[in-house]
């Protein structure tokens, strides 16, 4: 997925759902969303966090 395709889908995701979305490198070098909450992975694979509440 390009960056541009995992932004739109996390910020979808997250007004949606109203829950924070991270956008995350997969080992395989490709990019993925998920809510924060449930991310397990290394932090530092962390592209970007998507927070619904955020100013």
């Amino acid at each position: 997925m390009s960056l541009n395709d995992a932004h739109a889908f996390a910020f979808s995701l997250a007004t949606t759902l109203m829950v924070a979305i991270v956008i995350f490198r997969a080992g395989d070098g490709s990019l993925s969303v998920m809510p924060a909450a449930e991310y397990d992975g290394d932090v530092s694979e962390i592209v970007h966090e998507v927070d619904p509440f955020a100013p």
